[in-house]
């Protein structure tokens, strides 16, 4: 037998900026992703390994962080 729970949470004002942040933080990087596979597609044919997008992440987070 499965069982199943629903939970519901309610965050303060704080709490809710900072989850606003952090899903605006993760939609700019998948977007940014998709971006780097699309352009490499469209120039080389091939797909870029999830390892060579972890590269360029770092030297993104580099680039942003100064």
């Amino acid at each position: 037998m499965l069982k199943a729970y629903k939970y519901r949470m309610y965050p303060n004002q704080t709490q809710q900026e900072v989850i606003a942040k952090h899903i605006g933080a993760c939609r700019f990087i998948y977007n940014w992703a998709l971006e780097n596979e699309i352009k490499s597609y469209e120039q080389d044919g091939k797909a870029i390994s999830r390892f060579e997008l972890n590269k360029r992440i770092r030297v993104l987070k580099d680039d942003i962080n100064g």
